[in-house]
C-alpha cells in the first residue's frame, strides 16, 4: 500500500506516472532513450539538426538582449547549436538535455569549434540546486517546453523563479497552434497517457503562463532559407520575456 504522497513534488511524480514511458519524451529513462534514438543519426533531414542558431535568438543578441558577457542556461539544448553560438560570442553557457547522445555531440561540436560551454545530461528539474545554480541573465528554451506534460509547468515556473536573474530574460520557442503540435485539452493527455508528440500553444496561452514576466516580444519564427546562417521554421512561436527587477 502506497500512502506516502505528502508534498507538491510527490503529487507531480504521481502524475508523471500516468504517462506511458514509450510515449513520454520529457523525463526518466523512457524520455532519454527516446531522444537518444532521435539524435542517433545526425545526418537525418530534421530541420533543427543544422548547426545554426535560432533566428530570433540572433535578433535578440543583435539588440543587446542580453549583452555579453553574461550567464545563459539553454534548456533542452540538444546537440548545442544555440549554446555554442552564444558561447562563441563570449557568454558563459550551461546547456542541459536528457539525451546523452545529444550532449556528447554538443561537447564534440564545442571542441571542434574551440569554444567553452558546460553541457549537462539529465532532467533540469532534478539538477536544480545541485548542478544548476542561478542567477542566469538569459534562460533560453528552443523546443523543450512544448514536450512537458501540463502539471510540469508548475516545476518549470519554479525553475525560472529560482534561476532567472533580476532583470533577466527568458526566451522560448514552442509549437504554434494551427501549425504544429496537439491542441487537445490538458485533461485529455492524462486520459490517453501520452503527450501526442508535443503540445501546441497560442500567444494568449504563453502570455498567461508567463504572466509574472514582462513581454518584450512575441511573434512567429521567420522561415529561413537553407542558405541562411540562422535556423527558422514558421510552425513555431518565439517569445522573449523580462523579469522586472
Amino acid at each position: 500500500m502506497d500512502r506516502n504522497t505528502r508534498t507538491v513534488e510527490d503529487v507531480l511524480r504521481v502524475l508523471d506516472g500516468l504517462f506511458d514511458s514509450g510515449g513520454d519524451r520529457w523525463t526518466g529513462d523512457g524520455g532519454a532513450s527516446w531522444w537518444d534514438g532521435f539524435y542517433a543519426d545526425p545526418d537525418r533531414p530534421v530541420p533543427f539538426f543544422v548547426a545554426k542558431p535560432d533566428e530570433n535568438l540572433v535578433s535578440y543578441v543583435d539588440r543587446g538582449l542580453p549583452a555579453a558577457p553574461g550567464r545563459v542556461l539553454d534548456l533542452g539544448c540538444g546537440p548545442g547549436r544555440n549554446a555554442l553560438y552564444l558561447a562563441s560570442l563570449g557568454f558563459e553557457v550551461d546547456g542541459v538535455d536528457l539525451s546523452p547522445v545529444a550532449i556528447a555531440r554538443a561537447r564534440e561540436r564545442a571542441h571542434e569549434a574551440g569554444v567553452e560551454a558546460r553541457f549537462l545530461t539529465g532532467d533540469a528539474f532534478a539538477l536544480l540546486g545541485t548542478e544548476l545554480h542561478g542567477p542566469y541573465d538569459l534562460v533560453y528554451d528552443s523546443g523543450c517546453f512544448h514536450h512537458l506534460p501540463p502539471h510540469r509547468r508548475v516545476s518549470y515556473l519554479a525553475l525560472l523563479d529560482q534561476l532567472l536573474a533580476p532583470d533577466g530574460l527568458f526566451g522560448i520557442t514552442s509549437f504554434a497552434a494551427g501549425a504544429m503540435g496537439s491542441e487537445l485539452p490538458d485533461a485529455e493527455f492524462y486520459r490517453r497517457g501520452r503527450l501526442e508528440g508535443g503540445l501546441a500553444y497560442t500567444p494568449e496561452a504563453l502570455r498567461g503562463l508567463f504572466s509574472d514576466l514582462t513581454e518584450v516580444e512575441l511573434r512567429r519564427m521567420r522561415d529561413e532559407p537553407p542558405e541562411s546562417p540562422s535556423f527558422g521554421e514558421p510552425f513555431l512561436w518565439t517569445a522573449l520575456f523580462r523579469r522586472v527587477a
